[in-house]
């Protein structure tokens, strides 16, 4: 389920047990941006991919059994968690952004956030066999559709899912997710919320799926 920007809601079937787990990623701050969270969101697991408005609403999200803001490895009932550092163009050195695998029920989820550049050999390498591609395409503080297409060429995932882009209501300035699909060069499907399992994934040219925002 998509909340706009680069806010998701996954519910994950957990690898060992069957039992349903919910991610969120990147719930935003609501103040001026034009856009609104669901008055109840809760999350087994709660990921953050830079320490900004955009990004870092943590208060919007009910008691999270597991708060994940740092690069590392973790797990929680069965859905394993992979966070990877990636150096934002133009920041001071500490300042990074988290790049998020999720593994769960033989599918690899990944969330780019707030990625400012193509991928380095290093992030490359830890993006591999990627199913579904959580992609920012819009631009502002964060990758253009040019370099957007230019990503999902490189890891090639199962389906692509485009995030952070102009919408109704939105105040901030992003390109429209059209400009992606041109550049691209690919047709979406629109859908209200995407659920698939691994055997029902494409299995030769990428597919991209626009999320209405919930």
């Amino acid at each position: 389920m998509y909340h706009g920007l680069s806010c998701f809601e996954i519910e994950a079937k957990s690898s060992n047990n069957n039992s349903q787990m919910t991610i969120v990623c990147d719930p935003y701050n609501t103040k001026g941006i034009g856009l609104r969270l669901p008055r109840t969101l809760s999350a087994n697991i709660l990921t953050i991919s830079r320490d900004n408005d955009l990004h870092n609403n943590m208060e919007a999200v009910e008691k999270p059994e597991l708060l994940i803001t740092e690069p590392g490895e973790y797990e929680k009932g069965g859905v394993f968690v992979y966070g990877i550092p990636s150096k934002m163009n133009g920041e001071a050195k500490e300042k990074i952004n988290v790049i998020y695998r999720y593994e769960f029920d033989d599918m690899v989820v990944v969330h780019l956030g707030d990625l400012t550049h193509t991928l380095t050999s290093e992030e490359f390498a830890s993006l591999e066999n990627v199913d579904i591609l959580f992609l920012p395409v819009g631009g502002g503080e964060t990758i253009d559709y040019k370099k957007a297409a230019e990503i999902a060429n490189q890891i090639s995932p199962r389906i692509v899912i485009p995030m952070h882009y102009e919408m109704s209501g939105l105040t901030a300035k992003l390109d429209p997710v059209d400009k992606f699909l041109k550049e691209y060069g690919a047709k979406a499907e629109t859908m209200n919320k995407l659920k698939v399992a691994k055997k029902d994934l494409p299995e030769e040219d990428t597919k991209v799926v626009i999320l209405e925002k919930a």
